[in-house]
């Protein structure tokens, strides 16, 4: 007979997700594993060894200089891709550990969910969509971030929740659900705060029946939503917000589309920044025209304009397009690298 003494701390801990999460949770020993097979380790479950090599991968690093709305901030409080990533993950684990569902997953998951953005946030998304064939979507490109490009050997589970957590996709976990709604949650709240902070909007200006319903004071907004997530889902096997919570933070998000996201003060900069990622885009094309293959060229340019940073895209921008004097400039070996590694 095995006992505790005789498993491993990972059998261990998939024993207490048997013991402690509630039926509709996914449990780490019933995962449908990796596209490569591995080794089990015999101390972290097979969705807290996802977690930490997100973590520890060079996409996730770069998420701190890429913009959340406000391009290239220098003030060092508004949010970035990175901070915006990590709130997403607390909101994501609160909601996860109050239903009992596996928060291991639902962590990896918020952590991978925006590795594929673009530098300029959705500006530079929105470019890259109109210059692929096909079109560029930011989720797609988390996938292929953590499959292809560093190669982490994810399990299924993550991989759809970090494909699933763009509107308009079914993801096919509850954790997978949370994440898609922490997702909303964080942004809308973290940018109206952002938005306040940069004098674009003030907190007056916010929707008066939204505000009545959720308050106007951002800690309290927040919780209110998170709680109505959590009311509506004890006992379900799905995750979701209350049909009413859900109406009002639906029109916050689109008063916010409104008056900050399409057309505000934060955009000022964005038709520069597009032109940043457009001209660097053309360039790359041209300079691997007699280097690798035709057909492979707008999917390496692809992977490599959207893995910059703001700065990087910028000072890759100026040190193409900006006449300055002599100087030895950076080289772009990780272009070519790509257009001789990836197919």
């Amino acid at each position: 007979m095995t006992t505790t003494e005789d498993k491993t701390i990972r059998e261990n801990l998939e024993q207490k997700e048997f013991n402690f999460l509630n039926e509709y949770a996914t449990k780490s020993s019933q995962s449908k594993g990796r596209k490569i097979k591995e080794k089990e380790c015999p101390l972290r479950t097979c969705f807290q060894r996802d977690r930490d090599r997100i973590l520890h991968s060079k996409a996730f690093r770069r998420l701190k200089h890429k913009t959340q709305v406000f391009l290239s901030p220098f003030d060092d409080h508004f949010r970035t891709r990175l901070t915006h990533t990590l709130e997403v993950s607390q909101i994501a684990r609160t909601i996860a550990r109050a239903l009992n569902f596996n928060e291991d997953l639902t962590e990896a998951i918020a952590l991978g969910h925006d590795l594929g953005h673009t530098p300029f946030g959705h500006c530079g998304e929105g470019v890259l969509n109109e210059l692929v064939k096909g079109g560029f979507h930011h989720n797609i490109q988390s996938v292929r971030v953590v499959e292809i490009l560093e190669k982490l050997n994810l399990c299924e589970e993550t991989i759809d929740g970090i494909l699933t957590h763009t509107w308009g996709y079914k993801p096919n976990t509850p954790e997978a659900q949370i994440v898609q709604l922490a997702d909303k949650i964080a942004y809308i709240n973290h940018d109206i705060e952002d938005s306040i902070r940069a004098g674009i909007i003030s907190e007056s200006d916010l929707p008066k029946d939204c505000i009545d319903y959720f308050s106007s004071i951002q800690s309290q907004r927040l919780n209110k939503m998170i709680t109505e997530i959590i009311n509506n889902s004890l006992g379900k096997p799905t995750v979701s917000m209350s049909e009413e919570a859900w109406d009002y933070t639906t029109r916050l998000r689109k008063w916010m589309f409104e008056n900050v996201y399409m057309d505000s003060p934060a955009k000022l900069e964005e038709n520069k920044a597009r032109n940043v990622i457009r001209e660097l885009f053309f360039l790359y094309s041209e300079k691997l025209k007699n280097i690798c293959d035709e057909s492979r060229i707008e999917r390496i340019v692809t992977d490599y304009i959207s893995g910059m940073t703001d700065r990087y895209a910028i000072e890759k921008y100026k040190e193409n397009f900006i006449p300055t004097g002599f100087h030895t400039s950076a080289r772009d070996d990780y272009l070519f690298k790509l257009a001789n590694t990836i197919e």
